[in-house]
């Protein structure tokens, strides 16, 4: 059997009523023996992974595999290519487990309360910037007034431009913000039709080696920007053990890419397509450790929900501490 939980956001009523009906013929369909068979069958886990981060390397490594085979569990990876696509794979059943930075999960628990937090990496404020052409005469925040920045809508770095902003005592009604996916506003600012991008690793460290752009602020004492682990909370409750061993593989797995950046940014230059130093930059920005979500870790999320609230990007006012898994994982 797979274990996964079936909704989503914009089609969760029609996706969710028409595999509740699937399940529900199946489930007539199996006799006494075949329900005691499948009591012994092997379960499949459904993992969603980014291309970049501590998911791919632990896929690299088999090492979850190994750990969970004694628990008769196999490891399925299915490939998203961000945190808002995967998330929304979770709603609908595709996967129970994914990773994803700070914002995703506040629209999808804006969406859907059936989604937890299971636990985040340490703080890695660094790898987010804002940042401009080498040649540009910006040189601080406050030359931002009148200007036009990229960025990612309702994203990790849409918090820190607000953050950078209240900082130097602007708001985003000083800038022209020009709303951006990572591709478009790479190609945007590489032709000057920006002035600045507010961007995330590996983006962030591509545009310093490939077109020596030039940094103006990173997150560093502004912001967390947490790597979050997140489940459906039934496959979650249901299956403490297999979390539990989740957990510790990938604490494991961040132990080893600290150890080891080389060989880690070495397994990340195929699936990624970026180059070896692209990588090692990134890697040497991120937080390492994979640990249960805290109160602080939770209350500092709760403040970026409640900026996101303040400027009508979520519908709702959301209380963070809600959709984190009270069973602990250790």
């Amino acid at each position: 059997m797979t274990i996964s939980i079936n909704r989503s956001w914009a089609t969760y009523s029609i996706i969710a009523a028409s595999l509740a009906s699937l399940m529900g013929v199946a489930g007539c369909a199996k006799k006494p023996e075949q329900q005691e068979t499948t009591k012994q069958e092997t379960t499949t886990l459904n993992i969603g992974f980014q291309k970049y981060g501590i998911l791919p390397i632990l896929k690299a490594k088999g090492e979850l595999e190994k750990n969970l085979a004694a628990q008769g569990v196999n490891v399925k990876w299915v490939e998203f290519p961000a945190g808002p696509q995967l998330l929304e794979g979770l709603n609908v059943g595709s996967v129970v487990f994914g990773e994803a930075g700070e914002a995703p999960p506040i629209f999808a628990q804006a969406a859907n309360p059936n989604l937890v937090y299971v636990a985040n990496q340490p703080p890695a404020p660094t790898a987010e910037a804002l940042i401009v052409q080498k040649d540009s005469p910006i040189q601080s925040i406050q030359d931002l007034k009148g200007k036009r920045v990229a960025l990612n809508k309702g994203s990790n770095v849409h918090y820190l431009l607000l953050k950078l902003l209240e900082a130097n005592n602007l708001s985003l009604n000083d800038i022209q913000p020009v709303y951006l996916p990572p591709s478009d506003a790479r190609a945007a600012f590489e032709k000057g039709a920006v002035d600045a991008w507010v961007i995330w690793d590996p983006f962030f460290a591509a545009a310093e080696h490939q077109i020596h752009a030039r940094v103006i602020a990173t997150g560093e004492h502004l912001v967390s920007n947490h790597q979050f682990y997140l489940a459906d909370r039934q496959f979650a409750e249901s299956h403490p053990q297999v979390l539990t061993t989740l957990v510790t593989t990938l604490n494991q797995t961040t132990d080893w890419v600290k150890a080891h950046p080389d060989d880690a940014a070495k397994l990340l230059e195929k699936p990624t397509g970026l180059e070896f130093d692209v990588l090692k930059s990134s890697i040497s920005r991120m937080g390492f450790g994979v640990q249960p979500i805290s109160e602080k870790v939770a209350k500092e999320q709760q403040y970026v929900a409640d900026a996101f609230f303040a400027q009508k990007l979520i519908p709702k006012q959301l209380v963070i501490q809600d959709a984190v898994l009270k069973n602990d994982v250790k």
